[in-house]
């Protein structure tokens, strides 16, 4: 048997922290190699142990801070440090954006080679806690501990945890008693509910060996105090779920839509299952106001497996940009892409001719055509299927050529045939919204070839993270 030789511990000391990168980690330089640091910020000087170390870059964490930027803000969250959340949450929100913006510009100019010199401002966040209109929760029987606490002779480990998933472990999850994502009472309603598990010795699910009770719970809320519960199980057993259920109906009256799903998969994902309503109604309504102010406020209806913007204010800032760069006379036949339950084609109806929305998902589709009939807008009309095969010349001979379209594909960006598509459709304009900047960079150089680049303007929908929207205005040439 070979004997390993032990890795050697490297400290580097008096780092100083220059630069806020990808997947929210700070940035040092030594002697040209990237060093990637989670939880500190630009300016602060510290000591740094590596765990991971590579040809030109290395990863580490940040072991003594020896000297604190002016750029840190106070934290709020109590688990700051451990939940991979919400990493730049020490980083004062200013410099969020300024990082935000910068994120966008590089992945623009260095990816796609475009001209980013009509780069606006980006549009931040009003709220920058207790934004979110949605949180998931996961249960496990393996808790994360931290090291502090495992060397604690006194500490007494609970069993049990409910809350999010560590970065970089799939099996350990973190018990949060406070987030400070959403309103107070998503925080009230968890806690709720891990108690009376405990209390009644529900068991929490083991990831591992696919064993146990209590799954997930999803928890949403709208701007005008609907709220939404979605307990999520692993076997069907009313004895345990009906009572869980009544406690809850019971507890929280807020509660205006109590649903649950049996999910005995060997993963969480519950998309593909029916969503079965103990009380209330099987969806809230979210309402946002219209593009042109004397409309009146649009009505959307999300179900459990809807998409929805989780962000609810900055969604309507965010389609609103998107509207003004469309340039709307009421006139235009528009293609919103991957138009999940039709927000953005039903923003921009009441100023179009027509719209049409394509989406992958059945569901989402039926509840486009719902949050139409809700506001009474009959120029819509919604297809499900595989973008790259339902947007054919035969589908658009159909449905009549594009003047605009708005296409908000996911992260991975549009595939090759819709491309190809679009620069035979020829729209005069076509409007990118991406939460993806490198794969927007990738589709937009694609599109240069019959499309210059107009306005661009970041959004931060998410703040305290590393995540951000971007809309490209695209305009034919000439």
């Amino acid at each position: 048997m070979k004997m390993r030789k032990p890795k050697q511990e490297i400290i580097l000391t008096d780092v100083e922290i220059t630069d806020a990168g990808s997947e929210g980690n700070a940035i040092a330089k030594i002697d040209g190699r990237v060093i990637f640091v989670p939880f500190v910020v630009p300016g602060d000087v510290c000591d740094i142990k590596l765990y991971k170390t590579k040809k030109n870059y290395a990863e580490g964490r940040a072991i003594e801070i020896k000297k604190y930027s002016p750029l840190r803000a106070e934290v709020q969250c109590p688990h700051f440090g451990v939940c991979g959340g919400c990493r730049w949450q020490n980083m004062i929100y200013s410099e969020q954006l300024k990082y935000k913006q910068k994120q966008v510009a590089d992945n623009l100019e260095r990816l796609g080679k475009i001209d980013i010199s009509n780069m606006q401002d980006i549009c931040g966040s009003e709220n920058i806690f207790y934004y979110r209109n949605k949180l998931e929760y996961t249960f496990s029987n393996r808790p994360w501990i931290n090291a502090e606490d495992i060397k604690n002779p006194d500490f007494v480990p609970l069993p049990n945890a409910l809350g999010f998933h560590v970065p970089g472990l799939f099996d350990k999850i973190l018990n949060i008693d406070h987030c400070a994502l959403q309103d107070n009472l998503s925080n009230e309603i968890r806690l709720a509910i891990k108690a009376y598990a405990l209390e009644n010795d529900l068991e929490f699910y083991d990831i591992r060996n696919h064993t146990g009770y209590l799954r997930n719970i999803v928890i949403r809320n709208t701007s005008i105090g609907q709220w939404m519960l979605v307990v999520i199980v692993a076997q069907d057993e009313p004895e345990k779920l009906m009572p869980l259920m009544e406690f809850i109906k019971n507890k929280f009256p807020q509660i205006t839509s109590l649903q649950y799903i049996i999910n005995q998969k060997m993963n969480d994902s519950y998309t593909d299952l029916d969503a079965f309503t103990y009380n209330g109604q099987d969806h809230v309504v979210e309402e946002m106001p219209s593009f042109k102010e004397q409309d009146k406020p649009l009505r959307f209806k999300i179900g459990p497996k809807s998409f929805y913007q989780t962000n609810s204010a900055q969604a309507y800032r965010l389609y609103s940009l998107a509207a003004e760069m469309a340039e709307l006379t009421g006139n235009e036949v528009v293609y919103d892409l991957y138009t999940g339950t039709g927000t953005i084609a039903n923003f921009v109806a009441r100023n179009s001719k027509k719209v049409v929305g394509i989406e992958y998902v059945e569901d989402a589709i039926v509840d486009a055509k719902d949050n139409s009939r809700i506001n009474n807008i009959t120029n819509t009309s919604f297809y499900a299927g595989d973008m790259a095969n339902v947007l054919t010349e035969d589908f658009i001979a159909q449905n009549g050529k594009p003047d605009v379209v708005i296409t908000d594909p996911p992260r991975a960006g549009m595939h090759q045939k819709v491309i190809d598509q679009l620069l035979k459709a020829l729209p005069r304009k076509i409007v990118y919204i991406s939460c993806n900047p490198a794969t927007q960079a990738r589709d937009v150089a694609l599109l240069a070839e019959k499309y210059e680049v107009g306005k661009i303007q970041p959004v931060d929908m998410f703040p305290h993270t590393h995540h951000v929207e971007n809309i490209v205005e695209l305009n034919i040439k000439d």
